[in-house]
């Protein structure tokens, strides 16, 4: 994946029609120039966190999910669409928050991420990531815009988590999370090894006040798009009105001196951030450890099992 590009789409979109969405991910891709060759090899990862709270708001819809299909599908190309989840897989969260309905009658793979191909990152470490990601052609990354209770939020870097496979995620997590900004600096390192594609972020009903999972709706109205999980990264904080410093996925990335990560190095083919703007999304109250305390790793663990 490259961080040169800096242009990122950002447009309105009131509600989760199939139709308006797609139109909206056609303006989105046209913009910033994206093209797709008959026959590629398309993954689509939505966040997949969990659907056994909050009715599946802590996921990307289902309507966004089976509109970027439909889209890539129209392009001539292949699609799958996976994740690794918080707890249980991939098929069962889909099939639990209505993407699987979504998907009902389209050409389109779904797949759990359960197979991990080892990779070393920039730091040294080693990370499981799925085995499908090396497979694909074009990653296509479909976050959910949240709140998040350790990273302050949730955006297109940190959606790119879920291609660490299982229990590798919270195993991270609590090695790493209380070390300096090593968590952060895995998150950013992951980001070179992966394929290259695009975000497509849904904002439409956004997600405050707590998260990645208990938190409440927040009508944002917003599709936003970027070559460049760092630039739209960098926009969506300045559309939602909170301080870039907050985040410390941010201050990594402006740290390394990335591509995109301030707002003089983007630009807007479509609507400027002051032009989508919004008041009133809540970031959480109190940033919890990034590190799991042992006791939580093993009951998540526990959980993982349970609800496969």
């Amino acid at each position: 994946m490259e961080f040169s590009a800096c242009e990122v789409g950002l447009v309105a979109c009131s509600r989760y029609d199939r139709q308006l969405l797609k139109g909206r991910v056609e303006a989105l891709c046209g913009a910033l120039g994206f093209r797709v060759s008959p026959g590629s090899r398309v993954l689509l990862k939505p966040n997949l966190v969990t659907a056994v709270r909050n009715k599946g708001l802590a996921c990307t819809h289902p309507e966004v999910v089976a509109a970027v299909a439909e889209w890539f599908l129209d392009q001539g190309a292949t699609v799958r669409v996976g994740d690794s989840p918080a707890f249980g897989t991939a098929l069962g969260v889909m099939a639990s928050c209505g993407i699987s309905a979504a998907l009902q009658g389209l050409p389109v793979t779904m797949i759990n991420f359960d197979v991990a191909q080892p990779v070393r990152l920039a730091s040294g470490l080693s990370v499981g990531v799925a085995r499908a990601v090396g497979e694909c052609d074009l990653l296509v990354n479909l976050p959910k815009i949240k709140a998040h209770g350790q990273l302050y939020l949730s955006l297109a870097v940190k959606n790119y988590f879920g291609a660490v496979v299982g229990f590798r995620k919270p195993w991270l997590h609590a090695r790493y999370g209380d070390i300096d900004n090593r968590f952060e600096g895995m998150l950013v390192d992951l980001l070179a090894v992966l394929p290259g594609g695009i975000t497509l972020a849904d904002g439409v009903v956004a997600m405050h006040a707590d998260g990645p999972v208990a938190g409440t709706p927040f009508p944002l109205h917003l599709l936003a798009g970027g070559l460049n999980p760092v630039a739209l990264d960098t926009a969506l904080i300045a559309v939602l009105g909170l301080p870039q410093e907050a985040s410390p996925v941010w201050r990594e990335c402006l740290r390394r001196n990335l591509a995109g990560s301030t707002l003089m190095d983007l630009s807007f083919p479509l609507a400027r951030p002051e032009e989508v703007a919004v008041q009133g999304f809540q970031p959480p109250v109190r940033m919890k450890p990034v590190s799991f305390h042992p006791w939580r790793l093993l009951l998540g663990a526990m959980k993982r099992v349970m609800t496969r």
